[in-house]
């Protein structure tokens, strides 16, 4: 059962890079065995090829079109598909359609990436207005990135 009112303090959704990450299973939830966040991606939207140190990560996607870049090669995310990335894999991904695109991201543990969500995206309501992939601050990207284990591949 999720404590409610540990929940309460934190925001339930951030705005980061066009992506809309609405937080499901927090690691407090499940022993830090996993987080789960719920991701709706503009148009355009997604992630620069990265790796994460701490943190293995499964997508699966629910609705649109994803193109996700893994370990040098290309595959098309269409809903059903799941991707299975192991901690310093390089990966990225794209909503290559052109209407929002959704999906399940799991990371394990859980923890890291959710604080890295809290702090380099921008907290709001769950059933926010999803925005256009935007300037993102690169300051606050580059610092949560560096706290949780994320390097971005040029």
């Amino acid at each position: 059962m999720i404590d409610q009112a540990s929940h309460a303090a934190l925001p339930v959704a951030v705005q980061l890079l066009g992506n809309l990450v609405k937080f499901r299973l927090r690691g407090a939830d499940t022993g830090n065995a996993y987080s789960l966040v719920e991701v709706v991606s503009a148009p355009g939207a997604g992630t620069p090829l990265h790796v994460q140190a701490d943190d293995d990560e499964t997508f699966v996607v629910l609705e649109g079109e994803y193109e996700f870049a893994h370990a040098g090669r290309t595959v098309a995310g269409k809903p059903g598909t799941v991707l299975f990335i192991r901690r310093g894999e390089p990966h990225a991904f794209r909503n290559t359609g052109t209407v929002p695109a959704r999906m399940l991201l799991i990371n394990s543990p859980g923890g890291f990436h959710e604080k890295f969500f809290l702090e380099a995206g921008d907290p709001v309501a769950e059933d926010a207005e999803l925005l256009p992939p935007g300037a993102p601050d690169m300051p606050r990207l580059m610092a949560a990135s560096d706290r949780y284990g994320i390097a971005y591949i040029k």
